[in-house]
């Protein structure tokens, strides 16, 4: 086992608290907006390997058998697929969304194929990896995802009344279906600058009087006015309103399948997803949106979110999704109660967030974790036990 070393991630839309609380830390000033944990190549983790410390990513690579085990090469080849992180949002990040395995691969191969560089900021895929995602909230958590229900549309759509987007809103008596939707969001990126800030007031205007009006779209609405307060003339904050507004409390979690449009908007979770750094912007941003990819990956049916209810054994509490890559649970322990697997599935990361533990590996290794630290736990660690008195959350591959 191995304590990790973790960087912070500075973004505009990070906490200033959040992350230096959990690390103990006096803050620093700035925005610290992630924690990562894991073996990513643009901020890997590092351990103490012999008598020097190591990026995680290069030991996987010397050792990937005895860190990885063989059903994860077998399955994912000799990197890690996972990454864990700590997200701590103060501001509303951008609408994103992220490729399937087969739209990866294919808009990965294209682009080396055109000869854009890698780090270009034109550059849409990065690698050739999907990016299924899970948060946990630890905090009040709220996000935007997935395009919302059909009957929940036409009130939307109201908003846009008076505006340039009048005439992409779709009309007659059929109910809407997922391409009214696609062609409404193509429409309103498609739009010239000085047409998505009139649309972009003009919606804002509506949601002032139906953020008073205490129905159930009051609450998106008020998102929306704040969303234009950082993104004035913005037309993402119109395609806010036609996304989910999802609330979590501490504890309940949220999965998103590639293709799905959403925002985290507030609030501090766990983070797991396949290590990949595929993303497609659709507005809140000043970074490059590619319209027609956008269109092109994104799955614009109706989605009636619901939340990952925590499947409990013992006291540990399972957040099971389909995504191969990664499975995260949490463990609650007390004084009385302690902790062992011998379900070894893959490499793991153990992160403590409350209190503190003691971990025992089969070979007698044993590694201390207080609040805001980690620990990787190498597939030929073999079985292992905790004890203490805390939360820790444990994350490894879904195989």
């Amino acid at each position: 086992m191995f304590s990790l070393e973790n960087r912070v991630q500075e973004y505009a839309w990070g906490s200033r608290e959040a992350i230096a609380t959990l690390l103990g830390q006096a803050p620093s000033g700035k925005p610290q907006a992630e924690l990562w944990m894991g073996a990513h190549p643009a901020a890997s983790s590092t351990i103490a390997l012999g008598c020097r410390r190591t990026r995680l990513l290069d030991a996987i690579a010397d050792h990937a058998d005895a860190f990885l085990g063989g059903p994860t090469v077998d399955r994912f080849g000799a990197r890690l697929p996972f990454l864990l992180k700590v997200l701590a949002a103060d501001q509303p990040l951008s609408l994103q969304a992220h490729p399937d395995e087969a739209q990866a691969r294919r808009g990965f191969d294209a682009e080396n194929a055109a000869g854009i560089p890698v780090d270009a900021p034109e550059r849409t895929y990065r690698d050739p990896h999907h990016k299924p995602e899970l948060i946990c909230a630890l905090t009040p958590f709220d996000a935007l995802c997935g395009f919302r229900p059909a009957d929940a549309l036409p009130d939307v759509f109201a908003l846009l009344e008076g505006s340039p987007a009048a005439a992409l809103v779709p009309r007659g008596a059929a109910p809407v279906d997922a391409a009214d939707v696609a062609r409404l969001v193509q429409g309103l990126l498609g739009l010239d600058a000085a047409a998505r800030r009139e649309v972009a007031a003009s919606v804002v205007e509506a949601c002032r009087a139906r953020a008073q009006a205490g129905d159930w779209l009051a609450r998106a609405a008020g998102w929306a006015l704040r969303l234009h307060e950082l993104y004035p003339g913005d037309v993402g904050v119109a395609i806010a309103l036609l996304l989910n507004d999802v609330h979590l409390e501490p504890g309940e979690a949220l999965y998103l399948p590639p293709r799905r449009l959403h925002a985290y908007v507030r609030g501090v979770g766990i983070e797991i997803m396949a290590s990949s750094d595929n993303v497609l912007r659709g507005g809140l941003t000043p970074k490059h949106i590619d319209v027609d990819e956008l269109v092109r990956v994104l799955d614009f049916s109706p989605w009636r979110v619901e939340p990952v209810a925590p499947r409990r054994v013992g006291v540990e509490s399972f957040y099971d999704t389909p995504a191969p890559e990664f499975r995260l649970s949490r463990i609650d322990l007390d004084a009385a109660s302690g902790w062992r697997t011998d379900d070894r599935r893959g490499p793991e990361i153990v992160l403590c967030t409350r209190g503190q533990a003691s971990l025992a590996d089969a070979h007698g290794v044993t590694r201390e974790l207080r609040q805001g630290g980690s620990v990787f736990v190498p597939f030929s660690s073999g079985s292992y036990a905790i004890e203490g008195e805390g939360q820790l959350f444990r994350a490894t591959v879904g195989l």
